[in-house]
Parts: C-alpha cells; sequence; structure tokens
C-alpha cells in the first residue's frame, strides 16, 4: 500500500486501503462494478508520475492500477493508428513503430514512465505540443469502464465523427468520469528532416523576447524549450558535462522539422532573431546524436535539481507568450520573499510555466510556505491572463483555485456533465472541483446552487 499513498507530487499522502491490479477490461469493470454496489469510491491510477495529487486516495476509495495493462492490442500502420492498452508507456508507442517511419507526438518530459491511460486523463502534453497539439490531438478512439461498470466506446477510428464530442469531454478529466481500458491513438510519419538550436542568454527577459521573435516571424517550431541558470548548472553537474554554457542566464532550445530546405531556411530565420535578441550564441545540432545530447539535459533537469535538494513542488501554470518576462521577473521576487528557491524549465512556445520550487522536507513549517508561494505564482498566472494549468491537471493540489477561473455557475455546469456519467460521484472523488470540506468559501457557492435546485453530484456540497 506504501507505493500507492502519492502520485508525483509528493507534497501530500495518504495511503489507501485497497488496490487491485486489473489486466483486462473486464476485470477492470468487474473491480468498478463491485464498487458501484457497494457505494465505495474508486481511483484509476496509471504510472503515478502525475503532478497534481489526481491520483491521491483521500478518501477510503479502491485504488484500481492499470500498471499491468500494458499491451498492444492492434496496429494499423496503413491508416496510421494503434489501439494500447492504458498501462502502455508513452515511449513504447514511438519504438514500437519507430522502424515503419512512424512516431507518436505527445512527449511529456516523463515519457520513459507516464502511461498513456494517465495522459489521456491529464490531457498532457510535451515538448512538441507546440507544433503538433497535446494528447486531445492524437487520440481517435476510447474504449471505458463508465462508473457503473458498464462498458462503453467513445470516438471512432476517425479524427472527426458527428454528434458530441464525447471523446473531448473525457480527455483531461482526471478519472472523474471513469476508466479508458483501451484507446486508438493518431500515428504521425516521422518528419524527413530535424535540427535542434541552443541559443544562450544574458537573461531570461533576452530568451523572452527571443521566443516573442521568432513565433512572430511565423516560424513554427516543433519544440521551444526555455531553462534558467540554476537548471543549466545542475543538468551540467549531474551528467559531468558542459553541454550548456554554465554562465548563462537561460537557454533557450529549438526544435525544427519538416522538409530540409524548409528547415534551413527555418534554422536561419531563427537564428537570426535569437542574436538579434541578444544571444551570445547559438549552436546548431542536426544529427540525432547530437540533437539528442542537447535534449538530454532539458529531459533530465527535474532529475538533476534532485541532487541538489530532495523535494520538490513542480508548478503548472500558463501565460500569454508575450508575458514571459513580466511573470519570470515576478517569480524572482516572490521566491526572495518566501525564502525558497524556484528553478524554471519549461515549455517557452506555448507559454507553460514549470516553476520548482526546491524545499527539505525536515525543516519545520516548509509545507505550508511551499504550497503559499505555489498559490502565489499560479495568482501571477491569471492576472496575466493565462491559467492554473497546462498539462499536469487539476488534481486535488489546485482545486481551491479553480474559482479564480470559474464561476460557481461554471463549475456547476461542469458538475452536471460529470453527473451524467457519474451520479453518484465515486469516480475520484474530491478532484478538480472545490468542496465545501477541501476548500471552505470557495465552495460555498456550490452549496446555494444546491439550494436553488441544482443537481450535484453529493461530494459537491459534502462537509
Amino acid at each position: 500500500m506504501l507505493a500507492y499513498d502519492c502520485d508525483g507530487l509528493t507534497l501530500h499522502r495518504h495511503q489507501p486501503r485497497l488496490v487491485v491490479l486489473p489486466e483486462t477490461t473486464e476485470q477492470v469493470a468487474a473491480a468498478v462494478r463491485c464498487c458501484a454496489e457497494q457505494g465505495v469510491p474508486f481511483i484509476a491510477r496509471g504510472s503515478g508520475t502525475g503532478l497534481s495529487g489526481g491520483a491521491l486516495a483521500e478518501t477510503d476509495a479502491v485504488v484500481i492500477a492499470t500498471s499491468r495493462m500494458r499491451q498492444v492490442l492492434q496496429l494499423d500502420l496503413e491508416n496510421q493508428r494503434i489501439t494500447v492498452q492504458p498501462g502502455v508507456i508513452n515511449s513504447w508507442v514511438t519504438r514500437a513503430v519507430a522502424g515503419d517511419g512512424f512516431y507518436y507526438a505527445p512527449d511529456p518530459s516523463s515519457q520513459v514512465a507516464c502511461s498513456i491511460g494517465g495522459n489521456v486523463a491529464e490531457n498532457s502534453g510535451g515538448v512538441h505540443c507546440l507544433k503538433y497539439g497535446v494528447t486531445s490531438n492524437h487520440v481517435l478512439e476510447l474504449e471505458l469502464v463508465l462508473p457503473d461498470g458498464s462498458i462503453t466506446t467513445l470516438g471512432g477510428g476517425l479524427p472527426e465523427l458527428p454528434g458530441l464530442d464525447l471523446r473531448g469531454v473525457f480527455i483531461g478529466s482526471e478519472g472523474t468520469l471513469g476508466i479508458a481500458t483501451a484507446i486508438t491513438l493518431r500515428l504521425l510519419r516521422t518528419p524527413p528532416c530535424v535540427a535542434v538550436l541552443l541559443a544562450d542568454f544574458a537573461s531570461m527577459a533576452a530568451a523572452g523576447e527571443a521566443v516573442r521573435l521568432i513565433t512572430g516571424a511565423g516560424v513554427l517550431p516543433a519544440g521551444m524549450e526555455m531553462m534558467d541558470n540554476p537548471c543549466i548548472q545542475a543538468v551540467d553537474d549531474y551528467f559531468g558535462l558542459d553541454e550548456y554554457p554554465r554562465d548563462a542566464a537561460a537557454v533557450l532550445l529549438i526544435e525544427l522539422d519538416g522538409h530540409p530546405l524548409e528547415v534551413k531556411e527555418a534554422v536561419e530565420l531563427a537564428s537570426r532573431l535569437c542574436l538579434q535578441a541578444g544571444a551570445g550564441a547559438v549552436r546548431e545540432a542536426w544529427s540525432e546524436e547530437a540533437r539528442a545530447r542537447l535534449w538530454k539535459g532539458r529531459k533530465s533537469a527535474i532529475t538533476a535539481l534532485g541532487r541538489q535538494f530532495p523535494s520538490y513542488y513542480l508548478q503548472d501554470g500558463v501565460v500569454p507568450r508575450t508575458a514571459l518576462p513580466t511573470v519570470l521577473a515576478a517569480i524572482d521576487r516572490l521566491s526572495a520573499e518566501h525564502g525558497l528557491p524556484v528553478a524554471n524549465v519549461f515549455h517557452a512556445g506555448d507559454g507553460n510555466l514549470h516553476p520548482l520550487i526546491l524545499y527539505r522536507a525536515d525543516q519545520p513549517g516548509v509545507g505550508e510556505r511551499v504550497s503559499a508561494l505555489g498559490g502565489e505564482i499560479l495568482r501571477l498566472c491569471i492576472e496575466a491572463g493565462g491559467s492554473i494549468s497546462g498539462e499536469h491537471g487539476v488534481g486535488s493540489d489546485k482545486r481551491c483555485y479553480m474559482d479564480w477561473m470559474f464561476s460557481a455557475d461554471d463549475q456547476a455546469t461542469m458538475q452536471l456533465v460529470r453527473r451524467a456519467f457519474d451520479p453518484d460521484g465515486l469516480a475520484n472523488p474530491g478532484k478538480i472541483f472545490p468542496t465545501p470540506k477541501t476548500c471552505g468559501e470557495s465552495a460555498r457557492r456550490l452549496v446555494e446552487l444546491q439550494a436553488e435546485g441544482v443537481v450535484l453530484p453529493p461530494e459537491a456540497v459534502a462537509f
């Protein structure tokens, strides 16, 4: 049970009383039916790499872990699609089809560990979401076990179907509408040419200006990632290499792909714009080995920082690209005010920030300080015209901030959709939406709406 007491958000823990490890759709359905008959809540869990407390068993709920459901059920290269069980690891999908010239585009930084089922639940993104979109852009069909234990299918073999897009409703619902047991994914052709640029800057503001210039010029990189100096130094120390310039305040990684002539022109333009923004140097990587070496540091940044600080709290706010310099400067100020170091590594191309608040768990009262700083960072994102989450989800971590973005009426409407799938509120209870029990004043208007006759799941108004 101890292995299931938290997900990737280790700040909050609660050990479940029971974990079920099914291997087939029928076994998942049997477990869910049993829960429905007994009125027992259940929580779907994949690899446990989530960062919002979405797989946390806060109540006496049954955890249904899909980590043993790791089969490729069907491969259809002629129609560029593959059907997998939810426990299949993200990077395994590309590995299964790479020899035939295909790949799966969504690539979270944890792609060697995170599962497709979890990616669907959180609508995960990754480095390449700037050009190719997030998980919802690559899921064609879902086989589901609904909260009453019945089995159904949403979507189909085609990218677009008539009728309500219930497939889209389910993706990103964080386990509150049921459990996906078979997922049909869209595959893409491997691009004929790929190049990666590494540009170093004397300030985060200059790197942010480069992002603005590049996107403003009409260049659409496959990915555009930024790392600050604490991340740069941690990565270089971790690998024992000086792959990134240690004295740079920020580095920008830009991946460009497509036809060779198109890539060549884009590389020249992006390099010129980086230098115009103040880059000290721009390095090009064209071979697969050289590109992988540059990306290795970005993919391992969080692990590298863990050598210096055993605990971290990773936030997931989003801001417009034009607000990056202002918001990053404000995060620096908040870091100093709270006395907690913050490292920044994020998807610069779409403004999805990932500030890592670094701390030591043995310090008295540090959990409250960390949570307070995380909340202030998200407040900054909202004030800049952004969002409290880009890809990690709301889960239990950010539910009390939902009223910063959505009115009680908005939330009640979302709850009505949830109730259509799960009238008894048994699927991952307490996640996404504030309740009086978890968030106090943030949920009080929901109680008033129920008094006015709006029918909500029981947990939405539970004290």
